[in-house]
């Protein structure tokens, strides 16, 4: 079951900034997931705000990536060690275009349940994010 579970996260990061995402993530996610990460305000919970939040992404980072460095999965449980890149070519979060290239460090972990994706607990490098923008000192 574990590698299953492996496979299913890996095939959401990996299309998760492709065509048809919003369909995967219906497909991938649970109609009840929970997630536990603060979102910006205004991004609603569960499946819909998840596609809302991507959607800021991609608007702000059209080149976005996600990277899995590792992933270790036991029983119903996948850590994964993800670097996102990208290039802030748009607003995010009321900050304009910097033109400026990002390696964030993201440590996720996530609950897979009947082959869905049912709650997921992350830690983004937000600071790092914004002292690679220019927006913070380092």
């Amino acid at each position: 079951m574990s590698e299953a579970n492996k496979a299913l996260v890996l095939r959401f990061y990996a299309e998760l900034v492709g065509p048809g995402v919003e369909a995967m993530i219906d497909e991938l996610l649970d109609v009840d997931v929970v997630e536990h990460e603060p979102l910006p305000p205004g991004v609603p919970p569960g499946r819909e705000g998840l596609k809302v939040f991507i959607g800021m992404m991609l608007r702000a980072f059209p080149d976005l990536q996600f990277e899995v460095g590792a992933m270790i999965a036991e029983g119903d449980l996948v850590a994964a060690r993800v670097t996102l890149t990208g290039t802030h070519e748009g607003e995010f979060m009321g900050i304009a275009s910097t033109g400026k290239s990002i390696a964030v460090d993201v440590m996720d972990f996530l609950r897979v349940e009947n082959g869905k994706l049912v709650e997921h607990w992350g830690v983004t490098d937000q600071m790092g994010m914004m002292q690679q923008l220019g927006v913070m000192p380092e």
